[in-house]
């Protein structure tokens, strides 16, 4: 009698399986075809939803399309699944997007160790980004520095102003002020929030006749005075182009 209820049981769930399977199988299409942001699966209970998002994102993941993919298995915070998209990506070269999905699991571990190799492979970018989401200060740091020894500037003023280390940035300037890098300088700058500095590249453009990148540098710099000095004493001129800024 027990065996019998046993088998008749068994019977019953496959049964429910087949059911739901063959409903599966015929929303699954719709969620291709439509997209995952684009189908309401709020009649779907918990579990119901979960794995119809899953079958879904495997048959995206099959079909190469890792964008709707990623969207399914984050809903479903099947993170696992997404971190094989993350490998995938980078086995493509494709290392930004590896770095992006990382990012949305939240895998720190991952993010430093693909940040070293990014670093390794000079890839800057991609390494200051995984670095930033890791919360990887002192390795941010280390990379900053890098940057600026290796004249890396843009990179090195980026990753010192995520910092907010304003003692680099205004090291920075003061370096490129000093080398005739006008651009780097006035950012750098403008960044640690050192008017005064601002206004002397002010100064600089001002003697070389350049009223527009001058009048942008006070403006920036909130210097009022010479943003008034310029504008009554040059009034006919076109502040329009500026070469440097």
């Amino acid at each position: 009698m027990v065996e019998h209820i046993k088998k008749s049981i068994s019977k019953i769930m496959d049964d429910v399986q087949k059911v739901d399977d063959a409903e599966f199988s015929k929303i699954v299409p719709a969620l291709l075809k439509k997209g995952i942001d684009n189908i309401d699966l709020s009649m779907f209970g918990g579990d119901a939803k979960i794995d119809l998002l899953n079958k879904a994102g495997d048959e995206l993941y099959k079909r190469g399309n890792y964008p709707e993919a990623i969207k399914a298995y984050s809903q479903t915070s099947n993170y696992q699944k997404m971190i094989k998209i993350a490998d995938d990506y980078q086995n493509m070269n494709m290392t930004s997007k590896a770095v992006d999905v990382l990012i949305l699991v939240g895998d720190n571990n991952k993010l430093v160790e693909l940040g070293n190799k990014c670093l390794a492979d000079s890839q800057i970018s991609d390494a200051i980004k995984a670095f930033k989401a890791a919360g990887e200060h002192q390795k941010l740091l280390q990379v900053g520095e890098l940057c600026e020894q290796k004249d890396k500037i843009d990179f090195a003023i980026e990753i010192f102003n995520i910092l907010n280390n304003r003692e680099k940035l205004i090291a920075i300037g003061d370096k490129c002020l000093k080398s005739g890098q006008y651009l780097y300088a006035s950012r750098s700058y403008e960044l640690a929030g050192d008017r005064e500095k601002l206004s002397k590249i002010g100064d600089i453009f001002l003697k070389s006749g350049l009223l527009a990148n001058a009048l942008q540098i006070y403006e920036v710099a909130n210097n009022k005075v010479m943003v008034q000095f310029i504008k009554q004493n040059f009034a006919e001129k076109d502040y329009s182009t500026k070469i440097y800024i």
